[in-house]
């Protein structure tokens, strides 16, 4: 029924080329992949985002009022390495109507990390490496390009301003890691989302759900957490926006009764970013906060 309804509204729902302020109407799902389309495509695009502040994407459905997005779009971003689940479906629906756009997909496999029991399937998590987050940039606008090829000059050259800062948010990243010691560089989160950030930035991380939030953490999951802060020493772990924190408090009071004190270190973006309109609820911002949030949890006082 609902791939009925939805090849409905790709036959009869008008799509236009462009929208009516004469804007490149653009959707994209998460909210870094509609921030990099921001500074890339600038005031010659109007942009929505299916999921907000907060939002899990692995568990996300898509509403009614999402489908209408996605039908009246004249391009489509999205992640991509199944970080939207069963949202695929529809991606794959709508690229016969338009121009459909995994941003994840056809990055360099061998920069791609694959979950141990996932074999077949890569970490869709790849904006926390920012060097790999340039690569998507750079497909974004070589998009934008292809399809608005009259503005592709504006496209390149906000592109190119932003590469710029991205560059200096990897390298400042990477410089403030160095402050804490090699020892204590072990990341303890809700789930398994900041694997390509310990890869590029040189520490390890460890999530008590895997690379998806679609299967709940069980008592296993936190006894092996439990004995690597145990027997590691660790200090901190660290909730994230988006996902439940009980499991986090869960482990930090199987900690107590093993003799172990560690706190909450703070909370850290995942899967989505802060608040729109607050320094967080941009890519930039949201990166500075989390490496902040965790060099100041780590580092020895």
């Amino acid at each position: 029924m609902k791939k009925y309804i939805i090849s409905l509204l790709l036959m009869f729902i008008a799509i236009p080329s462009y929208s009516e302020d004469n804007k490149l109407y653009v959707v994209a799902t998460t909210g870094m992949i509609a921030d990099a389309l921001e500074n890339v495509g600038g005031d010659l695009i109007r942009i929505d985002s299916l999921m907000g502040s907060g939002v899990d994407p692995h568990l996300y459905k898509a509403t009614a009022n999402d489908t209408k997005k996605l039908a009246m779009a004249d391009v489509i971003f999205y992640n991509g390495l199944h970080l939207e689940g069963k949202m695929g479906k529809i991606f794959q629906a709508m690229r016969r109507q338009k121009p459909v756009c995994a941003v994840a997909n056809g990055l360099p496999k061998n920069r791609l990390l694959k979950p141990e029991g996932f074999e077949e399937l890569y970490d869709p998590h790849v904006w926390f490496d920012v060097s790999l987050w340039q690569e998507v940039v750079k497909k974004i606008t070589r998009v934008l390009c292809g399809i608005d090829s009259q503005n592709a000059q504006h496209y390149q050259k906000n592109s190119n301003a932003y590469l710029l800062k991205l560059q200096k948010l990897h390298v400042w990243a990477q410089q403030q890691i160095n402050k804490i010691p090699k020892k204590s560089r072990v990341l303890i989160t809700a789930h398994d989302a900041f694997g390509y950030m310990g890869n590029a930035y040189d520490f390890e991380v460890m999530g008590l759900q895997g690379i998806s939030t679609v299967t709940e953490s069980g008592i296993q999951d936190i006894e092996r957490i439990v004995e690597v802060i145990v027997s590691q020493n660790i200090k901190a772990i660290f909730e994230e926006t988006s996902v439940m924190k009980k499991g986090v408090e869960v482990v930090i009071e199987h900690c107590l009764h093993r003799g172990q004190t560690v706190k909450m270190g703070g909370s850290l973006f995942s899967d989505a970013m802060g608040e729109s309109g607050t320094l967080e609820g941009t890519y930039i911002g949201m990166v500075e906060h989390n490496i902040k949030t965790i060099v100041s949890a780590l580092s020895e006082k």
